[in-house]
């Protein structure tokens, strides 16, 4: 049985994405990844609008979510998942470059799983996504009624 859940990263930088699905090549978890380059394209993926409007149906077992995003950050795209009866669900592990407090106090109060910040190392940061991915797209048990396809 596929009991691997889908990821949704939002991250706008192309080397992190790329680094990140070749990370999770290596558990054959890169196929279970959309990637989304800003908050208001997640949201659409999320709302089933604009391009993802005839998406498989579900949530995402897990969303990796950068900080520091265009259009619309990611702290207000925590806020919407968060306060919305059908996403809130959702495991929401922010990675990002931000050590800042303020960004961390604010992510665990709107309601954030897990908050870690990128490695600068090439190595470190491929060990991390790897375990994230395992984590949360295969150990983890998601919350009943979300979807896995």
């Amino acid at each position: 049985m596929n009991r691997l859940g889908r990821i949704l990263m939002v991250e706008d930088d192309p080397k992190d994405v790329e680094l990140s699905l070749t990370a999770l090549e290596d558990y054959n978890l890169a196929n279970e990844v959309i990637v989304t380059r800003d908050g208001a394209e997640a949201l659409d993926y999320l709302y089933c609008r604009g391009e993802y409007e005839t998406r498989p149906g579900g949530n995402p077992a897990v969303m990796l979510l950068d900080l520091k995003l265009p259009k619309v950050d990611g702290l207000e795209v925590l806020r919407q998942i968060k306060s919305d009866e059908k996403l809130r669900m959702i495991p929401v592990v922010v990675l990002t470059s931000s050590k800042e407090e303020k960004d961390m106090v604010a992510s665990y109060r709107l309601g954030v799983n897990a908050y870690v910040v990128k490695p600068v190392d090439f190595h470190e940061f491929v060990n991390a996504i790897k375990e994230l991915g395992v984590f949360w797209a295969v150990i983890n048990e998601p919350p009943p009624g979300s979807v896995r396809k």
